[in-house]
């Protein structure tokens, strides 16, 4: 399903028309130039010369400079923690919201329904082309509940674990807190262990080692690899794999879907692969709107796909020739034998999925790649400006995404109230979550929103709840 997926050469943002097409469309109608569509208007009302006019600027900092001027300027926003602050383009919910795909019903009916059929198959090639893998489900509920989805796929997979071991699924103990709330609800009253493998504090990542030893104890038949991880550090995530195979389970990537524009796809995982990779597609159109909807995506191997929970959209031709779309696969209990079903769940975010897909082909891969490495840069940045105030430290010395920790040296409950007095809202208490990391640990993110100015407010908003001038 991925023939129609993200292409290296896709462009980078929505331009009406190029050049050559320009070109094209004045040849067909006999003119030279555009200024000769306006030969009949006097000279004297053509509009002044404009060449003193700042440079135009980009849809953000229009929003930003639209805001400002309205005095209705948000709070600036360092808090991820599982969903960010991207920018998303207008044109994304402008179509996202026309009647064809706001009011649209379920996709039952093949023929009155091609539009969302397509915009699902679309999605659908975009995660597997982004994962990596070869087949992607029509989304589900968030991240957490296809995080759930996918380990009792992977259970249900079986490999070289199964048989006689129980059924246990290894986590990262650095797991995004309310995962492993969801993962609890799901598993447990099935009779499904959840075990953590170890983190080393001082880079912020689970040694392979550790997970070695996990899966020597435990006979875990899953695992589950994140990339990044909880405190958004880049995992060893080819050592972990070869780990996880070695010990006979079947491998389950965590992964942040823009991330993957700059990171290896778990396809591509010490070389044969995650068996199955998931998420949650926020970063990719969907704004933070008090929490959700959001959209989950769970993709896997070919020779999997009858273990794929949800809903899945195939791409066919009709007797005549011409391409169709239509579900395909049905795995849930409302359409086939309840003994033979694989999930109870009831939906594909279909709205979300709509807005997820639109934002993607809008930016195309080099885009993608041009939003993930901005954010991460602006998260360096952050990270130095905030570092270079005394007392300020930096516990984990890895590599990250666009998101990682800083240490106060106060706690960061206090921390934060303070910034949040000041306009900022400055991450996320860590205490509660990570308290091996102490007291003054806060997670922090800066997205491409975030400008430099931005960075600076941070730093010197932090000197003045610390009561330690900005050098």
């Amino acid at each position: 399903m991925t023939d129609n997926g993200l292409e290296p050469g896709a462009a980078p943002a929505f331009v009406p028309h190029t050049a050559e097409d320009t070109r094209a469309m004045l040849a067909a109608i006999g003119v030279e130039k555009l200024a000769d569509l306006y030969s009949e208007i006097p000279p004297e009302l053509l509009g002044p010369d404009l060449s003193a006019l700042p440079e135009g600027l980009g849809e953000m900092d229009v929003l930003r400079l639209v805001h400002e001027r309205l005095h209705r300027p948000a709070p600036l926003l360092f808090l991820g923690a599982g969903a960010y602050d991207h920018h998303v383009p207008a044109a994304v919910w402008e179509i996202t919201t026309r009647g064809e795909f706001y009011s649209a019903y379920t996709p039952y009916q093949a023929e009155a329904s091609q539009g969302t059929l397509q915009v699902i198959y679309e999605f659908q090639s975009m995660m597997a082309a982004l994962t990596g893998l070869e087949v992607s489900n029509a989304s589900l509920y968030d991240g957490a509940s296809a995080l759930a989805e996918a380990a009792l796929m992977a259970l249900r997979l079986g490999g070289a674990a199964a048989g006689s071991a129980p059924a246990r699924v290894l986590v990262p103990a650095l797991l995004h807190p309310s995962y492993r709330e969801v993962l609890r609800t799901v598993l447990e009253p099935q009779g499904i262990e959840i075990v953590s493998y170890p983190w080393d504090p001082a880079r912020g990542t689970h040694p392979a080692a550790g997970l070695e030893e996990a899966l020597s104890v435990t006979s875990a038949r899953a695992v589950v690899v994140p990339q990044p991880n909880f405190l958004g550090q880049i995992e060893d995530v080819h050592a972990l794999t070869a780990t996880a195979r070695a010990g006979g389970a079947r491998v389950i990537a965590l992964v942040n879907p823009l991330g993957l524009a700059v990171l290896e796809p778990p396809g591509h995982w010490a070389g044969e692969g995650a068996d199955i990779a998931c998420g949650e597609a926020q970063p990719l159109g969907l704004p933070l709107s008090a929490g959700g909807p959001y959209a989950g995506f769970l993709t896997c191997r070919r020779e999997f796909v009858r273990h794929l929970p949800g809903r899945l959209v195939g791409r066919t031709l009709d007797r005549d020739g011409r391409v169709g779309y239509t579900l395909t696969l049905q795995a849930r209990e409302q359409h086939i034998r309840r003994a033979k079903a694989t999930s109870n769940v009831c939906t594909n975010q279909g709205l979300a999925v709509t807005a997820v897909t639109i934002h993607t082909a809008l930016l195309g891969a080099e885009g993608l790649r041009r939003t993930a490495a901005v954010a991460h840069a602006r998260t360096r940045a952050l990270l130095e400006a905030l570092t270079g105030l005394a007392g300020v430290e930096a516990p984990c010395t890895g590599p990250f995404l666009y998101e990682t920790v800083v240490r106060f040296p106060r706690p960061a409950r206090a921390v934060l109230v303070g910034l949040r007095a000041r306009g900022i809202l400055g991450g996320l208490d860590l205490a509660p979550h990570v308290p091996e990391l102490g007291p003054g640990a806060c997670l922090v993110c800066a997205t491409e929103r975030r400008t430099p100015e931005d960075i600076v407010r941070y730093r010197d908003a932090l000197a003045d709840v610390l009561g330690t001038p900005p050098a």
